[in-house]
């Protein structure tokens, strides 16, 4: 008899494939009424496949009594209730590590592309304003100071290809690491102070919301800016808004917002902003991995074994 799992929101269509190959397969997606369809079937199902965008919260544990196991595609998990999983000694698995280097390299894309105007020049060369003048001298990169809120499992690597441009590194987390060798700032706003290039690469949740606030924004100042490839909760962003529109800071380069897919118009028509649609694992390769992490998560708890990725 065939494990049944349910998956709630849409996965990559060869995970989907994979899963519904391993598992009875049930999209809670095409259900018309999701909520009547778990208070008559949710009993029935053991394993739960999710995402970091559509998550696992307390109401979705509690309509599935026989839950076991659930394993996200995505480094994320503010959007899973890890408090309810715990009570019920559920086990949730996620996708780092495979996911570090796309999303090190997109944080840096940001950092190039808001500081030299790489898209902001584009736009200049396509509407035709070469042919009246020059493009307005740009920002350089390379020996300036980046900060990097959040040195994690990318925090670590954005340092790593920080290097190679010649840049000073510091980094503000809750505590100093013993094995990082970057200069540590005891506050979010030291470190915005001395800061180029503020790089958000924290934790989303309830702990991180509004962290980079209007104070930290008026520390980074109308030199500096702001690079967030972590999650949107994590900055104010009114008050980020207000500061682009003013110029409080130099710019911004976003790959992630409060309420995706909502993008605040006001920010459309900046040219010191550049706005991604959360793309920074979006690779073939990335995302192969991860698909590969979620199934192999579900086997190894199905199997018997420890998850391969399991959340603290």
């Amino acid at each position: 008899m065939r494990h049944r799992v349910l998956q709630h929101g849409r996965l990559l269509p060869a995970l989907e494939t994979r899963l519904a190959a391993q598992y009875e397969l049930h999209p809670l997606w095409q259900e018309a009424d999701p909520q009547a369809f778990l208070a008559a079937h949710g009993s029935g199902f053991t394993g739960l496949a999710t995402s970091a965008r559509f998550g696992a919260d307390a109401a979705l544990i509690a309509a599935l009594p026989a839950l076991k196991v659930i394993s996200s595609f995505g480094v994320g998990l503010d959007t899973i209730d890890l408090d309810a999983a715990r009570r019920r000694g559920i086990e949730v698995g996620y996708t780092p590590e495979v996911l570090n280097d796309c999303v090190a390299d997109t944080a840096f894309a940001l950092v190039m592309d808001v500081a030299r105007r790489i898209s902001a020049s584009d736009r200049f060369v396509r509407r035709g304003d070469w042919l009246k003048g020059q493009f307005p001298l740009a920002t350089k990169v390379s020996g300036k100071r980046l900060g990097i809120l959040g040195m994690g499992r990318i925090g670590r690597v954005i340092a790593r290809r920080a290097a190679g441009f010649d840049m000073p590194v510091r980094y503000h987390n809750r505590r100093p690491l013993a094995d990082v060798e970057q200069g540590y700032a005891a506050s979010l706003k030291e470190l915005a102070e001395w800061s180029d290039f503020l790089v958000v690469a924290s934790a989303g949740g309830a702990e991180t919301r509004g962290l980079v606030s209007r104070e930290i924004l008026a520390a980074l100042g109308p030199e500096g800016f702001l690079v967030n490839i972590s999650r949107g909760s994590v900055v104010d962003q009114a008050a980020l808004v207000e500061a682009l529109q003013q110029q409080r800071i130099a710019g911004a380069g976003l790959d992630v917002f409060e309420h995706e897919p909502q993008v605040p118009e006001a920010l459309f028509g900046l040219d010191n902003v550049v706005l991604l649609p959360h793309l920074a694992s979006n690779t073939h390769e990335t995302r192969a991995a991860m698909a590969q992490r979620v199934e192999d998560n579900l086997a190894a708890f199905f199997g018997g074994r420890p998850l391969v990725s399991a959340a603290a």
